[in-house]
């Protein structure tokens, strides 16, 4: 059974084209299944969605879907923005790096299991382009060299032999070489791409986090590649969900076209297994909301339960 005390934190803040990203560290305690909260912020006349989901160190694909019908390129001034960083921790041991392809989204668990970190990447633009499975970091290059590999020159033959470090250098600044042959987790010249299907298999991610990243991964370190795009766990009492676009609503936030509402085939049976013996209590059509909704944001999906009297006087270690 999973279960965590941890509060949604609300807040408003004006939004500042000049903010820098914010990189995500969490606290975490043992048995916690959650961590962060979703804040509430307000736009400034010139933000972009896309300039905001880099501000908060999110996702393009995933900001958009926790803020549906807001215009990318002109939300508006004053306009209300939900900012996503309420996650449920994948379902994978909780060791080095993990990768939730579905959620596009990458966590770090550092020694001593004390804390996590967590960053939104680019992910593959073909379902499967990248393994799912256990590897690890081989190698660690700071001003990496790109040399296409073969899928990519089969596209585009005119391509040089070698990109070196610079401004054309799709790596970017930093990359972490994995045991898979032509896998990485790299930096861009193009941050837009961050959190959207883009690559040939390769994880992309924002400058500032891969130059954060590389510098606190050892090589060695352990990388867990999954596909999780419904989410559950037992947050205060209450069981919540959480449900990312598939690839073909991706696609469709991507390309600013309404995205086609789809209840995920396994929704059911994260949602009944997480529950576990208290199954009854489920909300079914608030799950089958959520699951329509795709939002990327965790929503309860039972009645907030009292604790047990004798646990009402334990001290409280899981509370972020």
């Amino acid at each position: 059974m999973l279960k965590i005390a941890l509060a949604c934190l609300v807040s408003a803040a004006a939004l500042s084209a000049a903010m820098p990203a914010r990189a995500m560290e969490f606290p975490l305690a043992k048995g916690q299944v959650a961590v962060g909260g979703t804040d509430i912020a307000t736009t400034s006349d010139n933000d972009t969605m896309l300039d905001l989901a880099r501000q908060f160190d999110d996702g393009y694909v995933d900001f958009m879907a926790a803020n549906a019908g807001v215009n990318p390129w002109h939300p508006g001034h004053g306009k209300a923005i939900t900012v996503p960083n309420f996650f449920i921790l994948p379902d994978a041991p909780r060791t080095g790096i993990v990768i939730n392809l579905a959620e596009r989204r990458i966590y770090y668990f550092p020694p001593g299991g004390k804390t996590v970190e967590t960053y939104p990447a680019g992910v593959g633009v073909q379902a499967g382009a990248t393994p799912l499975g256990v590897t690890r970091v081989v190698l660690k290059e700071d001003g990496p060299v790109w040399r296409p590999p073969p899928s990519i020159r089969a596209e585009r033959p005119e391509l040089p032999a070698a990109i070196y470090p610079g401004p054309d250098d799709p790596l970017g600044d930093y990359a972490l070489r994995l045991g898979w042959t032509n896998y990485l987790i790299h930096g861009t010249n193009k941050p837009d791409s961050v959190g959207r299907n883009v690559s040939h298999g390769c994880l992309h991610i924002y400058p500032e986090d891969i130059e954060r990243l590389f510098h606190e991964v050892p090589v060695g370190t352990q990388v867990r590649s999954v596909n999780q795009p419904v989410k559950a766990g037992w947050i205060d009492n209450r069981l919540y969900v959480e449900i990312h676009p598939s690839k073909e609503q991706a696609d469709e936030i991507d390309f600013n076209q309404p995205m086609t509402p789809a209840v995920p085939q396994q929704l059911v049976q994260v949602v009944a297994k997480a529950a576990g013996d208290r199954r009854a209590l489920v909300d079914w059509n608030t799950v089958r909301a959520a699951g329509l909704a795709a939002s990327g944001v965790p929503t309860p999906v039972t009645p907030e339960l009292v604790a047990h009297a004798s646990q009402a006087n334990q001290p409280r270690d899981d509370v972020q």
